[in-house]
């Protein structure tokens, strides 16, 4: 794994984010930047199994998105990659795009699963991980998730049965950057204490610096081998990170710049 590469990597995701949503000019800005990290560990790696002239390959592992939203920061891994062109990007939540606002399966190579209705993503990770094991297969599932989803009560019957059924095939990543659409998580809905919420599941649970790429990196590689239980892996990242004016600042999470702020993004992120 060569860092450097991985975080100028990161780098580009981030302005062509920056850039998407500019043009678009709706969508989600702080999710999705602060999590770019983790989506280039995740496809960038080498950590996951997949063939971008293969997408439907039946030994990949899948990876699912259960947080919709944070749909610029996987087109623009997705696009990083080489599953489709850079330039489909900015045709993001165009009339007829297949960039969509929230991800839709069949419209681009490398979605497993439509998604929108924060809560659902993990219930179909959790069936395609039982199915794995009845299959005998050795492909993984990767499940990502909002830490503002976790207010969603389906979350939590997915999480028993994950527990119940020890599905170690299994991967939940949880962006732990602590805002939502109404502000802070904890003003919100309180979640902490939330690692013990999780391990009172039958979960195994780390926490991770969500800008370390290279321990994201090896976390991932150990991920859901580390035992015999579902493992949940929980970032802590901050939203917007990498442009300062929006680090933090929960109003950035359904938010897009304009060209002024445009501008001044893209240039932070040039430094």
């Amino acid at each position: 794994m060569d860092e450097a590469n991985l975080r100028e990597r990161a780098k580009r995701i981030r302005k062509n984010i920056v850039r998407m949503l500019s043009i678009s000019g709706s969508g989600h800005s702080g999710g999705p930047l602060g999590s770019a990290d983790f989506w280039t560990a995740l496809y960038l790696g080498g950590v996951i199994n997949y063939r971008v002239n293969e997408p439907d390959w039946e030994n990949r592992d899948r990876v699912i998105v259960s947080a919709g939203h944070y749909a610029p920061v996987v087109y623009a891994t997705l696009a990083e990659a080489g599953f489709f062109p850079e330039e489909e990007l900015w045709t993001l939540r165009r009339l007829g795009s297949r960039l969509q606002g929230h991800p839709v399966k069949g419209s681009l190579p490398g979605i497993e699963t439509s998604s929108g209705p924060l809560g659902q993503g993990v219930s179909v990770a959790v069936g395609m991980a039982l199915a794995a094991r009845l299959d005998k297969k050795k492909w993984r599932v990767i499940c990502f998730m909002g830490d503002g989803e976790q207010n969603e009560g389906q979350v939590w019957e997915a999480y028993m049965l994950a527990g119940k059924e020890k599905l170690s095939n299994l991967l939940v990543v949880i962006d732990r950057n602590e805002i939502q659409v109404d502000g802070d998580t904890e003003e919100v809905l309180p979640l902490e204490p939330l690692v013990a919420k999780l391990q009172a599941f039958n979960l195994e649970v780390v926490e991770i610096d969500g800008h370390n790429v290279s321990k994201i990196v090896e976390e991932l590689r150990r991920g859901s081998y580390r035992s015999e239980k579902p493992t949940v892996m929980i970032l802590k990242t901050v939203p917007g990170k990498g442009v300062s004016f929006m680090e933090g600042k929960f109003v950035w999470h359904g938010k897009v710049p304009d060209a002024e702020e445009t501008k001044l993004a893209l240039a932070e992120l040039s430094k």
